[in-house]
């Protein structure tokens, strides 16, 4: 799994209400301020790595059409491919959130959302290991085909910089079903799911017991984790 780093900003729009109707130019529409910091960060995709993601949500967009929007809110995630290049990409999503804010006439608040979800560090030793021991299981292990890569972020990520850890991943759903979707919801639910679970279980029990039983093998996870990480 391509594992990178995330963190998640909530931003909030202060406007001013009036009726929508009588007296429009009275208000000050927070709903405006954050469609038009999202249309920035829209636009902002053009201009980012091929590795960094940002996506986000309304989470509050009024109350009643008749009345100009006092407030609104949005939540996003802002990815790059390390944490170190994840903070320039924090700042240019806030400047395009901000000039929403500014252009209606509104103010902008936010919240980062700790702690940042940092990218993975995946331990080489262990990863031949698990391998290994999948294929004994019967599942083949691979790197996605070129165009299908997964990305995504997780805490593992965190962990792996404190100790040797991977990620790897095992099917539950036939090719072309999409993550978080309703048709890969039912194969996790079913017995492909189930299956999946205990195949990665039996194959990271293998993984440890290796470890357990090979103490050179443990001295090489160790030497690449100091490796790894420093890279």
């Amino acid at each position: 799994m391509n594992t990178i780093a995330v963190q998640q900003v909530l931003a909030e729009y202060h406007g001013e209400a009036a009726h929508a109707a009588a007296f429009p130019h009275l208000g000050r529409n927070a709903l405006d301020a954050a469609v038009l910091g999202y249309v920035n960060v829209a636009a902002l995709r053009q201009h980012i790595r091929g590795d960094e993601r940002v996506h986000g949500v309304f989470t509050d967009g009024g109350d009643k059409p008749n009345i100009v929007p006092a407030h609104a809110a949005t939540h996003w995630y802002v990815r790059s491919r390390t944490l170190a290049t994840l903070e320039p990409l924090k700042e240019r999503v806030l400047a395009c959130l901000q000039a929403g804010a500014d252009a209606a006439g509104c103010t902008m608040t936010h919240r980062w959302l700790e702690p940042a979800y940092a990218d993975l560090v995946d331990n080489s030793v262990l990863v031949d290991l698990f391998t290994a021991n999948a294929a004994v299981v019967g599942r083949d292990l691979r790197r996605p085909a070129p165009g299908s890569t997964v990305v995504g972020s997780t805490d593992m990520g965190n962990v792996s910089y404190e100790v040797p850890g991977i990620h790897p991943m095992l099917r539950v759903a036939p090719p072309g079903v999409s993550i978080h979707t309703p048709e890969f919801a039912r194969y996790a639910a079913g017995p492909e799911g189930d299956a999946a679970v205990l195949d990665g279980a039996k194959a990271m029990a293998m993984t440890i017991v290796d470890l357990w039983l090979q103490p050179t093998t443990l001295v090489q996870v160790n030497e690449a984790f100091s490796n790894e990480r420093a890279r």
